[in-house]
């Protein structure tokens, strides 16, 4: 062990239901190393994404910075320009960095551009863009096959993006065994086309998914976007449906298999290292009738697995309730690194919980703008604003265009019954909403403004909204602002 060392590793999959990981409890799923994970460090038991779309997702996870203060509010939107990413704020400190997988923060096509940006070692830097260029015509049309080892023959690890990842981030981690470093493995998988050998997907033939009570929900007091997303889903007859889906179980447990040579090379040549491993947001596999993720804030979407294992400074085998946010992943890391805390990251670390099981600040926030700005069929082409938080018992979600949602997590986990008009729950209610209205304020959301205040239920407020004086804040390198008035420093 090496005392003056600091290692981490980020993995992330993609689109990954935190039920699908047999640590938060259905076993069948079979994820065994992530399960060693969780058996050495802390599991998050409510964490959360910042807003339930690829980019936006990421965009908050590696900024520290909501996406309605990166830029990025959807698909093939592009990062601020004056936006740092961690990579780069962990490079201008001397830290090694490589990048390897996914990154979808470029502005390009689901693939991306194959050039690996600032702030990662280009040695390493491989996405998907790289991984088709490596193909055939033919392979590349392979690839991206449902069900490809069905339809076409059988697919080889070899042949697999995940398999490829993880090949350089062994050479990686066995090439900075001396040294500090960051290093993410960022995977496409579970995420369609679910490529992955056909023996992943024959232990899941049969397999039917667990029926959670939400399935059941006609969306009835719910917003009306719901039920256009839902179609005719909604008029499914839920007592004969059932969920199989051999190709997203089977690659979820291919994937978990690839984990695995990682951790294997970690506990080989860092074992003092500090893991993190998420998703970057969820599926919602036909509960509340809904599939894939769009505009809603339910759990099944916005909450997703979360787990550091840190040894020597992480008690083994542990779980935390308490809500915490991808927004606090950046500021945690640069702590780890003993790095000051830029003033303009939107989160805060959560050292001392990882450390001392503090509980972490509440209530935590959430966002959805638009699902994407090229895409134009469905749930993809509305734009439908949303802002939502989290406290350790409820979450409020603010739809501006449409009906609001207020849900009881202890009572009812399952996002069934909205309470939004429930005159029982409006303290509660209305505390929440003026903690959101607060953080719109405080990070300064373009979209900010009293449509978001003037809600239908909420009638103890002034008709005019008074925004306290804030000052302008701007991502590190942009000049200081200067007051109009005055043309002297706004902070003055």
């Amino acid at each position: 062990m090496n005392e003056h060392l600091t290692q981490i590793i980020l993995i992330m999959t993609d689109q990954q239901r935190k039920d699908l990981v047999s640590a938060y409890g259905i076993k069948e799923m079979q994820t065994p190393n992530i399960d060693r994970l969780a058996e050495g460090g802390m599991r998050f038991d409510a964490a959360y994404c910042c807003s339930p779309v690829c980019t936006p997702a990421r965009s908050a996870l590696f900024t520290g910075l909501f996406p309605h203060s990166n830029g990025c509010l959807a698909n093939e939107v592009p990062l601020g320009d004056t936006c740092l990413t961690l990579g780069q704020r962990l490079q201008a400190a001397g830290i090694q960095t490589g990048y390897i997988g996914k990154w979808h923060l470029d502005a390009s096509d689901y693939f991306g551009t194959g050039q690996c940006p600032d702030g990662w070692d280009p040695a390493y830097w491989y996405d998907m863009r790289n991984y088709l260029d490596e193909l055939t015509p033919e392979e590349r049309r392979r690839s991206r096959v449902q069900g490809a080892h069905d339809k076409i023959g059988d697919i080889e690890p070899e042949f697999t993006f995940a398999h490829r990842c993880v090949n350089r981030a062994l050479r990686f981690i066995e090439e900075h065994k001396e040294q500090s470093y960051f290093l993410v493995v960022s995977f496409d998988e579970p995420h369609h086309p679910c490529l992955c050998p056909k023996e992943y997907v024959d232990k899941f033939r049969n397999y039917e998914f667990p029926k959670s009570l939400n399935i059941w929900d006609t969306l009835e007091d719910k917003p009306a976007m719901q039920k256009r997303w839902a179609g005719d889903r909604v008029h499914e007859d839920k007592d004969s449906k059932t969920i199989i889906w051999p190709d997203y179980f089977g690659v979820n447990h291919y994937i978990d298999t690839e984990i695995g040579r990682i951790v294997d090379a970690i506990d080989e040549h860092a074992e003092d290292a500090m893991v993190v491993y998420t998703a970057d947001h969820g599926d919602m596999n036909n509960s509340h009738s809904l599939h894939s993720k769009g505009p809603a804030m339910y759990e099944e979407i916005t909450s997703i697995p979360f787990i550091v294992r840190w040894p020597n400074r992480v008690m083994a085998g542990v779980a935390c309730g308490d809500p915490v946010s991808h927004i606090s992943v950046v500021p945690t890391i640069l702590d780890a690194f003993g790095l000051e805390q830029p003033s303009c990251l939107d989160g805060a670390p959560i050292t001392t919980t990882l450390t001392a099981q503090e509980k972490p600040k509440q209530p935590i926030f959430m966002e959805f703008n638009r699902h994407s700005i090229t895409q134009s069929g469905g749930r993809d082409r509305d734009f439908f604003p949303i802002r939502s938080c989290r406290s350790s018992r409820y979450k409020l979600a603010v739809n501006l265009l449409d009906m609001d949602e207020l849900y009881d997590m202890e009572n009812d986990p399952a996002e069934i019954v909205n309470l939004i008009y429930e005159e029982e729950h409006s303290d509660a209610r209305n505390a929440l909403h003026d903690e959101l209205i607060e953080w719109m304020d405080e990070t300064l959301d373009p979209m900010r403004g009293d449509s978001w205040r003037l809600r239908p239920w909420r009638n103890d407020l002034e008709q005019l909204h008074v925004v306290r004086a804030t000052p302008a804040r701007r991502h590190d390198g942009h000049p200081q602002d200067l007051r109009y008035s005055t043309g002297m420093p706004a902070n003055d």
